[in-house]
């Protein structure tokens, strides 16, 4: 059983950062997807960012040159730097992590989600 816990949401202005971490409880082999989705209200949930296959990074359209993952295995930990922000990227973030299998953006295949942390930028 894998935990994930995230960190890191809360209200920021038009323009601005934030850094969400997760942590999971458990070491995730480097090859296997660590993702992030999002959902907004009335909104299906999104993949926003992923990291697998080591390094290997993927970004939906809508947040690309704004948001980085990354991960730093000694702490079992991936992050989402958002910078630029604007109100659309309002919703609540979601830890994902599931075996690779090219499709790390599919919510109905994730197996481990974490709890989810809000984000609400205002104009």
């Amino acid at each position: 059983q894998v935990q994930l816990v995230e960190s890191g949401g809360g209200s920021v202005q038009t323009g601005e950062s934030l850094r969400l971490s997760c942590a999971a409880s458990v070491y995730i082999y480097t090859g296997d997807c660590m993702a992030w989705f999002r959902q907004a209200p009335g909104k299906e949930r999104e993949g926003v960012a992923a990291i697998y296959a080591g390094t290997t990074t993927d970004y939906a359209d809508s947040v690309k040159g704004r948001f980085t993952i990354s991960r730093d295995n000694s702490k079992n930990t991936v992050y989402l730097q958002m910078n630029s922000l604007k109100p659309e990227d309002t919703a609540i973030y979601y830890c994902a992590t599931k075996r690779y299998d090219g499709r790390c953006f599919v919510p109905s295949t994730i197996r481990y989600w974490g709890q989810g942390t809000q984000v609400t930028v205002s104009s």
